[in-house]
């Protein structure tokens, strides 16, 4: 198992990275999906832990912020994968809360300790996120923007768990005659 400083400077440079190379702006949402089980090297939702769900929380959602940004951390499956975003951030979306609390056996120790440490928390079924990181493997493709773009970063890897992340761009349409770039 990795130490909790190396996972906070692992989480520092993945989300310091993300947020810089995908573009995130103002007012965005950035969803976090995060087993703690897999970032201290066992299978995913076996061994969830506060302490690094702590150091996860400190390490990205202050970046998030003052990028301007929402963070959204994605519940684990047992909530169905619900999200938990500042109540500004489901309004300002139109997202409607749904009546849930996460704990760290049902959603989630990084989504437990986000409720905990957010204002105004709210849950959420569904957001459509400009861009994320998924630490050990919990499948935030559900909650990004139709058009996600895959985005490797320097850091491989919080603790043990793989770290995949993207973020998204609008769709192309129309046909030969069409531009993408403005004139």
């Amino acid at each position: 198992m990795s130490d909790t400083n190396e996972i906070y400077d692992q989480a520092s440079q993945a989300a310091r990275e993300l947020l810089e190379r995908s573009g995130a702006e103002p007012g965005q949402i950035v969803v976090v999906g995060c087993s703690t089980s897999e970032v201290i090297g066992n299978r995913i939702g076996t061994a969830s832990s506060i302490e690094v769900a702590e150091a996860l929380y400190d390490a990205i959602a202050p970046q998030v912020k003052a990028r301007g940004c929402y963070l959204a951390a994605q519940c684990c499956e047992h909530l169905n994968r619900a999200l938990i975003i500042e109540e500004e951030a489901a309004k300002a979306y139109g997202y409607e809360p749904v009546w849930v609390v996460p704990q760290p056996k049902a959603g989630g120790s990084f989504a437990s300790i986000t409720w905990r440490r957010m204002e105004k928390p709210v849950a959420v079924e569904h957001i459509r996120a400009a861009c994320g990181l998924d630490i050990g493997g919990t499948l935030i493709g559900m909650h990004l923007r139709e058009v996600a773009v895959p985005l490797r970063l320097s850091v491989a890897k919080i603790g043990e768990a793989g770290l995949i992340c993207a973020y998204t761009r609008p769709k192309y349409i129309g046909g030969p005659r069409a531009r993408y770039e403005a004139e």
